[in-house]
Formats: C-alpha cells, sequence, structure tokens
C-alpha cells in the first residue's frame, strides 16, 4: 500500500502490476493478522474477492501468474495461505465470510 492510498485502491493496483488483469473487487474475504501466520515477521493481509477478464500474466515480483481449482492447489502452500484459500472456496459456496 502507498502512502495516501486506500486497502481497495491497493489490492487492485497491485492486481494488475502483479497478473496484469484489471480486477473489480466484490467483497472482503478478510483480515488475516495471527502473528505467527509468516515466521519471519508479523504481517497482515486483508484478502479481497474480485474478478476479472483475461488471462493472468506474471509481471513485477510475480515470476508466474496461474488459475487454479480447489481440486488441484499446488503443493506447497506457505503460511497461511491453505487457511486463506479454505475460507474463500466457503464464501464461494456461501457467499458469507
Amino acid at each position: 500500500m502507498e502512502v495516501g492510498e486506500t486497502v481497495e485502491t491497493a489490492a487492485v493496483r497491485e492486481a494488475l502490476e502483479e497478473t496484469g488483469l484489471s480486477v473489480r473487487l466484490d467483497a472482503l474475504l478478510g483480515v488475516y493478522s495471527d502473528p505467527a501466520r509468516d515466521p519471519r515477521f508479523h504481517t497482515i493481509s486483508l484478502v479481497y474477492v474480485g474478478h476479472a477478464e483475461g488471462e493472468p500474466k506474471g509481471a513485477d515480483d510475480a515470476a508466474e501468474a496461474r488459475l487454479f481449482s480447489e481440486d488441484d492447489l499446488p503443493a506447497p502452500i506457505v503460511f497461511d495461505h491453505t487457511k486463506i484459500l479454505a475460507d474463500y472456496f466457503a464464501w464461494k459456496k456461501t457467499k458469507k465470510t
């Protein structure tokens, strides 16, 4: 997030920078702030659900960008991202956070 930028604007900007996709945000999935979520240091993630059209392409900090379904997730998944993805797949079914 840049100084003077909202978290929503930062999320859209980062998605464009990392995937080349213009994203429209639909919902806030959650705020993930457990001090143990990243062993390197305490981090906080605000995770949004959004939609975009097109094929993602890795850019900026992302060497690669791909789409995955719930049944073909790569392994290993780092930090607490397995929980975040489980929350997302539950949200997809219920539209409740």
